[in-house]
């Protein structure tokens, strides 16, 4: 089993360094030609290791430097995989390891081989070049300049496929000597570039491909839009909203990014009609959002600009409705709660006419009329003259409208806005705008935190993120839209099922559709259509509690027995080699894009019912059946609707989706902020029982200290759960100790309460000693000093020995190089000033009691050894530290040969001088012993000149 063979490796890398360097890297082989075990390899690595990967590290990067183009395929790939597992969990060392990765890509030459590369690759550096203007950024910025410049001069066709995205890059750096160069060529001697390159209103008129607009976004952020666009309901947005900006928003160097993300929306995020249609997260909300937070007038111009450019040349038979529909949208909802935002685009869209290229002014008026034309034909507004025509505009910008769009500022007698299928529902719109506060901004009254903090009973928050229910407005179930793109036999069974209500009949019927499906002759083009018709048909069992509220075997069974599991039943009967698989996971895909709840029932189907036991892994098959197409980003999503809709499911989901899925779960700390963001006490409490009874892992040493350290930021509830469910692990505490170096005293209380309490129990290593000693010392700040004294009440010898040896390995200088071996190393930044700070507060602290832990030999030792080399500001500062050491050496000069016999003839006592713990403390220990014992005192002023502690030099 996978226990026995971690015992039997955990076994053999105990015996020594040989047996634990040949087990390393027999796993580090394993990885590079055994693709399919390489994830098992991986982790067995991070278990068994005892040198923080050293061993890995020293071997990759000789493979690197030696053996890299002589690598095959296979191995040479995953040893790219493999490092990128190394940056994910943070081990030391791995910056070293991709700085040898990196001199490993090839040149200029291999990138020309590829037509859509080289257009990428301008479209990526012209946009960086945007943000490499500090001082210190433009060695870089100008090699970036230089490429782009012989790409757009050689390869010019190549890069005119990126369309008409590449002038507005051009023109943010067309103040660049060699850039404004190109420009006027571009301009006015198109010729130069290329011979069948015609002229700048070539390049306006092509539209920009998605693959352009969403190079300059990153997968997480990425990742985040799609979320907030496909699953967050309209009006609960301010979390998400809060976070990306906190993530990618809250730097200076952030306003250019603002652009790539409303092109971004504006271009490739299409959401379906029925997403269009519901209460989800409009994109035109998102883009109003993003224009309140630029706090340049620089930023928020190119923004506009963003969101106005694919208007400026829009051609009704090439372009879509979908790239302008959010300009129109962002100006008519934002009208009633932020007329200013609806002024300035209106105003910016007047403007933009006639200055965006004076030679093509006419072109661009078109464009613009063209795009107000289309809008109204698509019914995305019915009117336009209750936005030009507004009374809450001024006087002057009404004048300009009508100057410039006499055509659409006749006033109109119908309603101003008709529900159709681009737009937003008007319900929503009516509902979210009679609130009378911002549909985008960051003060949302509704859903504050504050409401949420405290229940009427006031007791501390539950279910603290737990979304407000919207009233559910019963439609009747309309699948007319649908049923005419199936064929007669399938139609027939889609109406049968819409017509029975008993859910056994159902069943059978759904039974029958499935049939049908995996048929032969199926006609997949109808898969849309059915999927369609199924999520409407379905609307009322996707909406309703799916966990029953006593859990027993028949109560499970019972709620797994719904029409729309008879598609999972079937699945999971399936080899995954079989046809008719794939074509079912096809029908779930669809029905996903239309139901995302489909995600988190298929979850509860194969945990709960009896036929899919041992076969949760087909979920995975499923997640990359899905438009995602990535398993952690599936996961993720459909346990954050699962958090939204049902806490209770979510908590029964938890040990299974962690224990069969480690590798998307254990790694980062996003799946446990989303449990601890909502649970109760009471689900805690149940969640650590799972934990003790060995039926969850939350927590793997390889990841648990990084997610810590992500939990900082969290909130107070949602910390202290965090480490509850940590302890309840067998995790050692040294694993995570480094996360004291983060810690800040009035920014971290939960986290250093929850360290003070366990540390209390700990009988203490050198390491936490070395870690608690390298916290900043403060007046208000009583961590170390309480620990240290409860330390010396309860393991005086062990503390003083750990003690002396940071103070003499502090005081030795120059320092040694530091190994890869302490995974806090780098982190941990002790000084013997430091030390000596917390040793005096410590004896402060126990100056009234009866504590001996100053008159221990070791101590004494080092104080005096310390003491010898100083200088005398320190000398002076921790003088009352010092006297004990000098009342330590007058005791002890009295009778200095029998003193200098005792160690050698007798055992040490409890108060003696225990073994150096290494080399450099046995040196240090024997010098501090021979200037104690030889009275001349030359010796001590010539290791004070080499000391750089307290040294002039220092």
């Amino acid at each position: 089993s996978e226990r026995e063979a971690n015992d039997a490796l955990t076994a053999n890398v105990c015996k020594g360094q040989q047996q634990h360097e040949e087990v390393c890297l027999g796993l580090f082989t394993l990885v590079l030609t055994e693709p399919t075990q390489a994830q098992r390899c991986y982790r067995d690595l991070t278990l068994v290791n005892r040198d923080g990967m050293n061993v890995i590290l020293v071997k990759i990067n000789q493979v690197l430097m030696e053996k890299f183009l002589k690598l095959q395929d296979v191995p040479r790939t995953q040893l790219v995989w493999l490092v990128r597992e190394l940056v994910k969990s943070g081990v030391m060392g791995a910056d070293g390891v991709v700085m040898t990765l990196l001199k490993q890509i090839a040149g200029e030459e291999w990138v020309l081989k590829s037509g859509m590369l080289i257009a990428m690759s301008v479209y990526t550096f012209l946009r960086l070049i945007v943000d490499h203007g500090p001082p210190n950024l433009l060695p870089l910025r100008q090699k970036e300049v230089d490429f782009c410049i012989s790409m757009l001069r050689e390869k010019f066709m190549e890069c005119l496929i990126i369309g008409r995205d590449l002038v507005r890059l051009l023109q943010n750096v067309a103040r660049i000597p060699e850039m404004d160069l190109l420009w006027r060529d571009l301009l006015h001697n198109p010729q130069v570039l290329s011979p069948q390159f015609t002229g700048v209103l070539q390049l306006l008129t092509a539209r920009t491909s998605r693959k352009f607009l969403a190079c300059r976004l990153t997968p997480d952020m990425e990742t985040k839009l799609l979320f907030m666009t496909s699953r967050v309901r309209f009006g609960q947005q301010k979390r998400y909203q809060d976070w990306f900006q906190r993530q990618y928003l809250s730097t200076a160097e952030s306003q250019s990014l603002r652009c790539d993300l409303i092109r971004y929306i504006c271009g490739v995020v299409h959401p379906s009609n029925e997403v269009l249609s519901s209460d989800i997260l409009p994109r035109w909300a998102i883009i109003g959002w993003l224009l309140t937070t630029c706090t340049s007038n620089v930023a928020a111009s190119n923004a506009k600009l963003a969101l106005f450019y694919d208007w400026l040349f829009f051609n009704p038979e090439k372009d879509s409705i979908m790239n302008i529909e959010p300009a129109i949208l962002v100006m008519h909802h934002s009208m009633k709660p932020h007329p200013a935002i609806t002024a300035t685009l209106l105003d910016f869209m007047c403007r933009i006419i006639p200055h965006f290229f004076p030679p093509l002014e006419s072109q661009v008026r078109q464009g613009v009329f063209n795009s107000l034309t289309f809008i109204m034909e698509k019914r995305v507004l019915a009117h336009l003259a209750p936005l030009f025509d507004n009374p809450k505009l001024d006087r002057e910008l009404r004048s300009m409208l009508r100057e410039r769009f006499p055509e659409f500022c006749s006033p109109p007698s119908p309603p101003t806005e008709v529900k159709m299928e681009e737009a937003v529902s008007m319900e929503m719109d009516n509902h979210m705008l009679d609130k009378e506060d911002g549909c985008y901004d960051n003060t949302e009254a509704a859903f504050s935190d504050d409401e949420e903090e405290v229940n009427n009973k006031g007791k501390k928050r539950e279910f603290r993120f737990q979304p407000v229910r919207e009233a559910v407005l019963e439609e009747p179930v309309d699948i007319s839209p649908w049923l005419d793109q199936l064929d007669d036999t399938m139609k027939d069974k889609v109406q049968q099922l819409h017509k029975t209500s008993d859910t056994e009949a159902q069943c059978e019927v759904m039974q029958e559709i499935v049939d049908l499906i995996l048929e032969e002759d199926f006609d997949t083009e109808q898969m849309s259509a059915l999927a369609s018709c199924l999520s409407e048909l379905f609307r009322d069992h996707f909406r309703g509690d799916v966990l029953p509220e006593e859990i027993t075997e028949e109560s499970l069974e019972d709620s797994v027995s719904k029409p729309v599991c008879l598609v999972f039943r079937n699945l999971v009967t399936m080899q995954e080699d079989n046809s008719g698989f794939s074509v079912l996971l096809d029908l779930l895909a669809e029905l996903y894009q239309r139901q995302p709840r489909t995600g988190y029932h298929l979850l509860y189907y194969l945990k709960a019912s009896k036929a899919a036991n041992g076969k949760m892994l087909l979920y995975e098959s499923f997640a990359q059946a899905t438009a995602l197409g990535d398993l952690h980003t599936c996961l993720m999503m459909d346990m954050k609707a699962c958090q939204e809709d049902d806490v209770r499911l979510l908590c029964y989901l938890t040990p299974s989706i962690y224990s069969e899925f480690p590798d998307e779960t254990l790694r980062s700390g996003e799946l446990l902020n989303m449990i601890v963001a909502v649970i109760d006490s009471t689900q805690l409490q149940e969640l650590m029982c799972h934990v003790m009874m060995g039926n969850l892992v939350m927590f793997r040493k390889d990841s648990v200290l990084n997610i810590l350290i992500q939990s900082l930021d969290w909130e107070t509830f949602e910390q202290y759960s965090t480490w509850q469910l940590f302890l309840a692990h067998s995790i050692p505490l040294e694993t995570i100790i480094p996360i004291l170096q983060h810690l800040k005293y009035k920014e971290h209380p939960e986290a250093l309460s929850c360290l003070l309490l366990q540390l209390r129990r700990e009988k203490p290593s050198e390491e936490m000693v070395k870690m608690v000693l390298s916290r900043p010392c403060h007046p208000e700040d009583q961590f170390t000093t309480s620990i240290l004294r409860h330390w010396t009440s309860k393991h005086d010898d062990t503390l003083g020995e750990h003690i002396k040896a940071q103070l003499i390995k502090n005081n030795n200088q120059p320092r040694k190089r530091q190994s890869l071996r302490s995974s806090s190393s780098k982190l941990a930044q002790l000084t013997l000033e430091q030390i000596l700070e917390h040793l005096d507060n410590l004896r402060l602290s126990l100056s009234n009691s009866k504590n001996n832990f100053f008159t221990q030999t070791p101590i004494l030792q080092a104080l005096q050894h310390v003491q010898a080399s100083c200088d005398e500001a320190h000398k002076m500062r921790f003088s009352d530290l010092f006297s004990l050491a000098e009342e330590y050496e007058d005791s002890q000069s009295k009778p200095p040969k029998s003193r200098r016999k005792a160690p050698a003839s007798s055992p040490r006592s409890r108060k003696g001088v225990a073994p150096p713990t290494n080399a450099e403390e046995e040196s240090a220990s024997s010098s501090a012993s021979d200037e104690e014992d030889s009275k001349p005192k030359a010796p001590k002023r010539k290791r004070k000149g080499s000391s750089a502690v307290g040294s002039d030099s220092d």
